[in-house]
């Protein structure tokens, strides 16, 4: 059965990969895990994908998709039971400014702010600083709305969580206090949900030959 399965090439704690498996849990399709050691990356993988980039999905048909958010699109289009892909044209507009605010603008601030020694231009609090700006636009949104795109959740914060989690836990102290209520407390409810949860397992990394693993797990694996 398996066999039949698009195979995913993930890494557990990058944030791309995050989103992209938070979409294929949540919309129930079944995929082959193969968690991937970046310093030693497979070749099945530098063959399909020469970028070599995670995550990298790829198709029974043998298309393959390596952009996170093009993955989480494929993942809703076969089943989206909560409607993150939101029909209503203005509020799909607006998820999709959101998530490109943070992929094009916040996720270098963040790449600075965690990375500060290679970019030794401005100290950290500098770049620190820099990534505020979309905390601050995020908090804002929370005050008028339970999540960033209305009263429920949406691909928006999904696509937005993993980034700001990677973004909170550089410093975590400084992230407790600072002036962000909403944004913490969204982001708790993110890692403490059953569904962040149910993507985080521990894989070893895949090599040839191993059983493959069946992502989403089942319930019964997880409560095991």
């Amino acid at each position: 059965m398996s066999d039949k399965l698009p195979i995913l090439y993930t890494f557990r704690r990058c944030p791309y990969a995050i989103r992209a498996r938070l979409a294929i849990a949540r919309s129930g399709q079944s995929v082959v895990w193969r968690e991937v050691a970046l310093k030693a990356k497979p070749d099945s993988l530098l063959n399909i994908s020469p970028k070599a980039t995670v995550p990298v999905l790829q198709l029974e048909t043998g298309k393959v998709i390596d952009e996170s958010w093009e993955i989480m699109l494929w993942a809703l289009e076969q089943n989206d039971p909560e409607r993150w892909l939101d029909p209503d044209t203005s509020i799909q507009h607006q998820i999709n400014g959101l998530i490109l605010e943070n992929d094009v603008h916040f996720k270098p601030c963040l790449d600075r702010y965690k990375y500060a020694d290679r970019y030794p231009e401005k100290p950290a609090e500098a770049y620190r600083s820099e990534g505020e700006v979309f905390l601050a636009q995020l908090e804002q949104r929370l005050k008028l709305t339970s999540y960033l795109a209305g009263e429920r959740l949406t691909l928006a914060d999904a696509a937005i969580f993993p980034f700001i989690r990677q973004f909170a836990g550089v410093d975590p102290g400084w992230f407790e206090r600072a002036p962000y209520p909403r944004v913490q407390r969204w982001l708790q409810q993110w890692l403490d949900s059953e569904l962040f949860q149910s993507i985080m397992v521990k894989y070893s990394p895949w090599q040839e030959g191993d059983d493959p693993i069946v992502f989403p797990v089942p319930r019964s694996v997880l409560n095991s």
